[in-house]
């Protein structure tokens, strides 16, 4: 099990490589919640996640014959991107191998920082038996993305961090994939502060960690669907899980609509971007997924900023729906002269925005002598988008919510 004085010698290490990120208040979340509220901006990293910390400490322990041999492992693009430029900044050949489906975003700047990509599987722990053939096949040393304890103690680099910037910190919130971050960063803050609180967070889609910690051992989930891609693991690794039952006090999840509302909310309020897996820890908190008292300091970990930009656009248009910001419905017209110009005239009297207009009356669903109008709007909250439905329906119109 990793220790503080593993973490504290992994600094020195990851020093000039890592930079040491921002820990900064949120008034706005602070109001939202009643909580004081602190971002840890790990975005800003370089490379924009975490990882490179624990990736530079791994190699940065390498024997001599094991950096000539060179490096491989597995990622969905964070840890790749870390490896890849860890790697590159000691001397050391990195092939990594990432999910057919990783986002592109992450494979080319994976490739950018000069490691050799291959695509295999569909999911990461597909991927990762691929590199693990290669391990064996060609002598190469694997970096596993979160079951190393050199790998925890790096990534724990950042716990030291917000015991510095924060000494008066109640609880710390962590996203949780395999386990390697909130194990690093929950033995820092707990060995270096007293009574603080580690909460993990889980995507709701790929949840394995609390079902493990209650059971006793490492339960492996099937398969796993959410848009936090950089946590979308099958289940936490077994140093890391040796690690919270001892220091994690509460694991929670978040469910897909949550973390698009975070992301969007950082976006908006604090012009910040992050991407799935780095709005868990604050989509946690907005939620109350956890218990918190008035006042109490939280610090949330943004673990990353490497949002694919296709992606970015399905994951503003969730988040606006769930703000009440965006409205997508179809209306049930008759096919006669005026009935579109009467609809946009309720719309506009509502004082909504027209994103888009569809307007079909050759769909096999729709009756001969009619028309089905489809809208997208931006509204101003849930209860203005709800009282245009109303509008309609009380003018006689048959309206169906799709968002």
């Amino acid at each position: 099990m990793i220790s503080l004085a593993d973490i504290e010698a992994a600094r020195e290490r990851v020093d000039g490589v890592a930079r040491h990120t921002p820990l900064e208040r949120s008034r706005t979340f602070s109001e939202m919640t009643g909580a004081d509220v602190h971002l840890k901006l790990e975005n800003f990293q370089r490379t924009g996640a975490f990882k490179i910390r624990g990736a530079t400490n791994r190699i940065a322990t390498l024997p001599p014959a094991a950096r000539e041999a060179g490096v491989v492992t597995a990622s969905a693009g964070n840890h790749a991107q870390g490896v890849a430029l860890a790697a590159e900044r000691a001397g050391v050949d990195a092939t990594v191998v990432m999910p057919k489906f990783a986002p592109v975003s992450k494979v080319k700047a994976t490739r950018g920082y000069g490691a050799t990509v291959r695509l295999e599987g569909i999911d990461y722990d597909e991927a990762q038996a691929v590199a693990h053939d290669l391990e064996r096949e060609q002598g190469l040393t694997y970096v596993h993305a979160f079951d190393d304890p050199a790998v925890m103690a790096g990534q724990g680099t950042l716990g030291l961090e917000i015991a510095d910037d924060r000494p008066d910190l109640d609880t710390v919130v962590v996203p949780i994939g395999g386990g390697g971050l909130i194990s690093g960063v929950a033995v820092a803050v707990t060995e270096r502060l007293d009574d603080v609180r580690v909460v993990g967070v889980q995507a709701e889609g790929a949840a394995s960690a609390a079902a493990s910690l209650s059971a006793g051992e490492i339960r492996e989930i099937e398969g796993v669907d959410t848009i936090a891609d950089g946590i979308a693991t099958r289940s936490i690794g077994e140093e890391p899980f040796a690690v919270m039952r001892e220091y994690v006090d509460e694991v929670v999840t978040v469910d897909d609509r949550e973390i698009a509302l975070a992301l969007t909310l950082l976006l908006e309020r604090s012009k910040t971007l992050v991407e799935g897996a780095g709005a868990v820890a604050l989509a946690a908190t907005l939620s109350e997924a956890f218990d918190y008292d008035a006042d109490e300091t939280i610090v949330a970990a943004l673990c990353g900023g490497n949002i694919d930009l296709n992606r970015l656009g399905t994951v503003i248009r969730r988040g606006l729906v769930q703000m009440g910001r965006y409205l997508k419905i179809t209306v049930d017209l008759k096919d006669r002269p005026g009935e579109l110009e009467h609809v946009s005239s309720i719309v506009a009297r509502a004082g909504a925005n027209v994103y888009a207009v569809h307007h079909d009356r050759t769909s096999r669903d729709v009756a001969v002598n009619a028309a089905e109008l489809e809208l997208e709007l931006e509204t101003d909250d849930a209860e203005h988008a709800a009282s245009i439905v109303e509008e309609l329906e009380a003018d006689g119109y048959e309206v169906e919510v799709l968002s």
